[in-house]
């Protein structure tokens, strides 16, 4: 028996770090030097990538591919390269708050004329826009919450018990036809897009792998545990009133009962989980570990900071006309608006 048919399909390289790593897992080359690194756009399609394809054998690998290489320490020195020049350019780049109070303040605020991705779809996107969308961030919704997982062995008391909680629900609170990855796969088939787990890998923009590559790197790093929390805060704030303005752009294209369900769900689930993220998670955290307020402003800031990258790819094309695609979907749409 096969054990290792499961999973994506290892994707076509961006450049020479993704495509000695890719060829590493296939087990027909050499992996690249970890200074290698060192030179690479730490935002580009070619880091960006092979970091990707490092993160995911922690998740469910690829097809054809040894779940050994997760532990592979040659490919781990790698990785770790990868990560350093990410998070080197992050710290340097991401303009930063004065202090979590106020980081977490200017997620409160709702602008009253808002320029970002859902206002646009909300108000003027069209279906073939939403399919793109969706496509993006099935990198991420299709194992919705389990990068922040990896959070919950590095947390106790207070801060443990609410996060377990808000992961409960995250993953449908024990009914599977409730986990919100498989809700998402019921978004994209209302959409007419292919539900199968990391089927948009090679069509998805750098800028959409640096956001899920920021998660899993925060993760999977004890001491980032602060920045992990921190990047969940502003997921779990910022939700709730983005997900209304894209349930009303589901709505307003005809997209489908389960598009608009899904946005539905999180406008209600996430408006309950950032009050415990900010009054159980984050003081229960810095009740026990004062010292981490920093990393966890840091958190929130380098999430808003990648975010708005990704707008502005996504904005900048969608107003010219063009595909935010690296690959245009090859699916026919299935809906019209």
């Amino acid at each position: 028996m096969n054990h290792h048919a499961r999973g994506p399909q290892l994707p076509p390289a961006r450049g020479p770090l993704s495509g000695a790593v890719a060829a590493h897992l296939r087990g027909d080359g050499p992996l690249p030097r970890p200074a290698d690194a060192e030179t690479a756009d730490p935002y580009g399609d070619d880091l960006q990538l092979a970091l990707y394809l490092c993160y995911e054998l922690h998740y469910r690998g690829f097809a054809g591919v040894d779940p050994g290489h997760e532990w592979d320490p040659g490919l781990l020195a790698v990785r770790a390269a990868l990560e350093r020049r990410f998070l080197s350019a992050l710290r340097a780049d991401t303009p930063g708050h004065d202090s979590l109070d106020d980081a977490l303040g200017a997620l409160l605020v709702e602008p009253v004329d808002g320029t970002g991705v859902s206002h646009f779809l909300r108000d003027e996107g069209e279906l073939w826009q939403l399919r793109e969308y969706a496509a993006q961030r099935s990198l991420y919704h299709l194992k919705e919450a389990d990068p922040h997982a990896w959070v919950l062995p590095r947390l106790w008391g207070r801060a443990k018990a609410a996060m377990a909680a808000v992961e409960y629900d995250e993953f449908g609170g024990g009914r599977a036809e409730r986990v919100h990855a498989r809700l998402f796969a019921d978004l994209m088939d209302d959409l007419g897009l292919d539900t199968a787990y990391g089927r948009y890998l090679n069509a998805t923009c750098a800028e959409m792998l640096t956001v899920v590559n920021l998660m899993s790197l925060f993760g999977l790093h004890r001491e980032l545990r602060g920045a992990l929390v921190g990047h969940f805060a502003e997921v779990e704030i910022t939700s709730s009133p983005g997900s209304r303005r894209l349930a009303e752009a589901m709505r307003r294209t005809g997209a489908g009962p389960a598009a608009e369900f899904f946005y539905d769900e999180h406008v209600e689930a996430d408006a309950v989980h950032e009050q415990v993220v900010r009054h159980e998670v984050i003081a229960g955290l810095l009740e026990e570990e004062p010292e981490l307020a920093g990393d966890v402003a840091f958190g929130i800031d380098a999430t808003e900071y990648l975010e708005g990258r990704l707008a502005q790819r996504l904005l900048s094309e969608w107003r010219a006309g063009r595909t935010s695609l690296r690959v245009p979907l090859a699916a026919e749409m299935t809906h019209t608006s």
